[in-house]
């Protein structure tokens, strides 16, 4: 995903740099946290929400910048023709303030170019509304990578071809 896009609303959506992971993983932790997970939960999910500089190419981490400072990013995982959302996460202070919805959108429009014809999406219960309002359809369950029990509703999107 390595278009870069000015958007009207003075952000910036740009390929994240190698010196970005351990800013990446602070903003998913922070973001988990937004939803009131407490500390043990969020301590079960670090190893998971957390980027290392050799992945970030790897794994097509895309960042939207504003005012100079991350505040969201999404990762577009996996092999065509399917491919899977593996992160998505806005900065709590931008949460509500659209930058989600151009994240999703710059993935959906950069997925043909990478030969997606479809993603997934392991949805945390609080983001699966978003989700379902962008377009993805719910097609199952999947086991949490983090918390032993606990299940995400998968979704599913579709790229207009």
């Amino acid at each position: 995903m390595a278009s870069l896009w000015r958007c009207s609303v003075g952000i910036l959506i740009r390929p994240a740099r190698l010196d970005e992971a351990s800013v990446l993983t602070d903003l998913a932790l922070r973001s988990k946290a937004y939803w009131g997970y407490d500390a043990q939960f969020l301590e079960s999910c670090r190893e998971e929400l957390t980027l290392r500089a050799g992945e970030l190419s790897v794994r097509r981490a895309t960042v939207a910048e504003q005012d100079g400072g991350i505040v969201g990013f999404t990762t577009l995982e996996g092999d065509p023709p399917q491919g899977v959302l593996g992160m998505m996460f806005v900065d709590p202070d931008a949460i509500g303030k659209g930058i989600g919805r151009l994240l999703f959108q710059h993935a959906v429009a950069t997925a043909p170019t990478l030969g997606f014809t479809q993603f997934t999406i392991d949805a945390d219960p609080n983001a699966e509304p978003f989700y379902e309002a962008m377009g993805a359809v719910p097609v199952g369950v999947v086991p949490s990578g983090s918390i032993p029990g606990r299940t995400l509703t998968q979704l599913l999107r579709s790229i207009p071809g």
